[in-house]
């Protein structure tokens, strides 16, 4: 053994404890722990609100234009206090959820039945790959015409945009169950029913779970658009009626009121992964 190989073992250059415990683990340099990489995650957004905010109090940026955060905090402030700004994300936050149920309901239903049945992938597929296609923007005439510009319209949108992530995500994470696995339950005498819950659908779950989090998206962006028309409340009319009133600072909280809110409903699809997915090496404590 040469000089080297007895200065430098491979676990002590991985980072690794020996399995004999011999020695300690060696951290790699610039190795950062969970909460650091938490940490430098906020840190862009961070140093962005300040470069914003100094640039703002220093006049190379019109209030008109885009004001300072610290504004933007203060009309938020003045909103919440007087009732306004609550009332109207309560009401977005039941549009979405509403929609989201349906959506994810009609899409994990279909995507399910296309996931297992050759027949019912020939004769619903193409039609749902021919609606997804369609814009919302081009849809939405003729869905104000079916339900009107009420709240039928609203959900009804969100729903829309909810259902094809989830089926999708579904149909492709059922057809990617190993059939090893499959023929394994077989063998050790599951029925259908049981080959399903045990097998097939925990094989699927982290696909599922995906669709979740592109729904969750897709389904702000559906309520935005249903909510710039003919909408009395909630955060899209907020921003709607700013605009008329040239009021920049009540529109940028409201796009910043959709960036935390997508902010969190990523993080529940996040925890969901982790708890569910708990058993997955990929997912079990990994973020």
């Amino acid at each position: 053994m040469s000089n080297l190989e007895q200065t430098v073992s491979p676990a002590e250059f991985d980072g690794v404890e020996p399995k004999d415990g011999a020695s300690a683990p060696v951290r790699k340099p610039f190795e950062l722990g969970r909460r650091g990489l938490q940490l430098l995650s906020w840190l862009a957004p961070v140093a962005l609100l300040i470069v914003w905010e100094v640039l703002a109090q220093a006049g190379w940026l019109s209030p008109q234009v885009l004001p300072a955060p610290s504004k933007v905090v203060r009309t938020a402030f003045k909103l919440a206090t007087s009732g306004s700004l609550l009332n109207d994300l309560g009401i977005s936050l039941l549009r979405a959820a509403a929609g989201f149920t349906i959506g994810g309901a009609v899409g994990f239903a279909l995507g399910t039945l296309v996931g297992f049945s050759r027949i019912a992938e020939a004769a619903i597929d193409r039609s749902v790959q021919m609606i997804r296609a369609i814009p919302f923007l081009a849809a939405l005439p003729l869905v104000i015409v079916w339900l009107g510009v009420g709240e039928a319209e609203k959900i009804f949108l969100v729903a829309l945009g909810v259902t094809f992530p989830i089926y999708i995500n579904t149909t492709l994470g059922i057809r990617q169950v190993d059939p090893k696995l499959v023929e394994l339950g077989r063998i050790q005498g599951l029925g259908t029913l049981e080959l399903i819950r045990r097998i097939i659908l925990p094989g699927a779950l982290p696909s599922i779970l995906t669709g979740v989090r592109y729904a969750l998206a897709t389904a702000w962006l559906a309520l935005v658009v249903a909510e710039t028309i003919g909408a009395q409340s909630g955060i899209g009319f907020l921003a709607m009626d700013a605009r008329e009133f040239l009021r920049t600072d009540v529109i940028v909280l409201t796009i910043v009121i959709y960036a935390l809110i997508g902010v969190a409903a990523d993080g529940i699809a996040r925890f969901l992964e982790r708890r569910l997915l708990a058993w997955h090496p990929n997912y079990g404590g990994a973020r």
